[in-house]
């Protein structure tokens, strides 16, 4: 086994998609040039991406930006997804409602495969550098995803991915040293983008 080392992984909502469901809108297409340029100078060999469109398509545009060149992955754990599906016993009374109700629609089938998915996004995802794992990593993904390994690496209970507070083309780190706990460096950052492209996929009532 090789020695573990610090990792960082880079995690971001796939920018505005076309209402198509094709790709990107073409704001989208500049949201993804903007983050593209803000990951440039990292040392990827390879950005991984969920298999939906939108979030493939963004993937593409961000590894053009790139200073080296990248492999496209696309990974099914990186995929949108409902990671767990909340039970009014987990919950606080004062927030059971807003945390259980929106899951009320998810079949035992969909939970079981997100469940599963979740599984294996923390496996092949979350922790250091070690045993060939590149110590720099960049996904691109979904929001609910993102809640999900944020949610881990704050050894926060399961119901806790909830609520999904990503913006399209939104930046989130997550360090993980191999003696210490991780740590959220950045989450939803928008700084990459000028203020005509931020805040897209966000609910209008907590935008900033």
């Amino acid at each position: 086994m090789s020695r573990a080392s610090t990792r960082l992984l880079y995690l971001a909502r796939h920018a505005e998609p076309d209402p198509s469901g094709c790709g990107l809108s073409p704001l989208g297409v500049q949201q993804a040039e903007c983050l593209g340029r803000r990951l440039a100078h990292l040392p990827l060999s390879r950005v991984v991406h969920g298999p939906l469109p939108r979030a493939s398509e963004t993937a593409r545009v961000v590894a053009a930006q790139l200073e080296r060149p990248a492999a496209l992955v696309e990974m099914e754990a990186a995929g949108d997804y409902v990671p767990h599906v909340p039970g009014r016993d987990e919950v606080p009374d004062a927030w059971a409602d807003a945390v259980v109700s929106p899951c009320a629609d998810v079949s035992e089938e969909e939970a079981a495969q997100g469940a599963a998915l979740a599984a294996q996004a923390v496996e092949l995802l979350a922790g250091p550098a070690t045993d060939g794992r590149e110590p720099v990593e960049v996904v691109l993904t979904h929001a609910f995803t993102i809640g999900w390994l944020v949610r881990h690496a704050l050894d926060a209970p399961a119901w806790r991915w909830w609520p999904p507070v990503q913006c399209h083309a939104g930046l989130t780190v997550i360090r993980y040293e191999p003696d210490a706990p991780p740590a959220v460096v950045v989450a939803n950052d928008l700084s990459h983008l000028p203020a005509d492209l931020r805040w897209t996929g966000f609910s209008e009532h907590l935008r900033l």
